[in-house]
């Protein structure tokens, strides 16, 4: 790959960042790891071409051009959610694909999807949520050379920058639950 085309590269993953929280690579991994799936049944699901899918992946493509597909993401980021923290076993995960793939983009996640039988949103949730906003702001490098920054005078500060920021799900998760007070 020349320049040219890195530079390209790069500029379409810090526009999918700030359009979708972090770059679809990432995100569609995520998804197919947590989901069980491979790149084709996932572009199946969403309604893209394999093809495309792959050039959203790679950074090829920026953006997302169909709306209905972008709720199916959203769809798909819920569900993968719930499937990590054991609220939807595999089975009816797969049934809520079937939905998700069937659907106009519109919801076909009903609230209790979101939320523990409590009512309360879950902590993977929470924490997926915090994790969205803060690379929604900045790529992980910024972060933490601001959690850099912060650590002499903030400690716990800079902590929670790295690991919500820059740190995996699991690792953000277990932050959260051990500050719960």
């Amino acid at each position: 790959m020349d320049a040219a085309q890195q530079e390209a590269t790069a500029r379409a993953r810090e526009l999918q960042r700030s359009w979708y929280g972090e770059p679809l690579g990432a995100l569609f991994r995520r998804l197919i790891d947590d989901l069980g799936l491979n790149q084709a049944r996932l572009a199946s699901v969403l309604g893209l071409s394999a093809p495309m899918l792959s050039q959203l992946m790679s950074g090829q493509r920026a953006k997302i051009g169909n709306p209905a597909v972008v709720q199916r993401v959203q769809a798909l980021q819920e569900l993968s959610s719930q499937v990590a923290d054991g609220s939807v076993s595999a089975a009816e995960a797969a049934e809520r694909m079937e939905e998700v793939k069937r659907s106009s983009g519109g919801s076909v996640l009903n609230s209790t999807q979101t939320t523990a039988s409590s009512g309360a949103p879950t902590v993977r949730r929470v924490v997926r949520e915090i994790q969205s906003l803060l690379r929604s702001v900045a790529g992980a490098g910024d972060i933490i050379a601001a959690a850099d920054t912060l650590a002499p005078a903030h400690p716990e500060l800079a902590e929670f920058l790295r690991v919500y920021g820059a740190g995996r799900t699991a690792e953000a998760v277990a932050h959260y639950e051990a500050h719960q007070s």
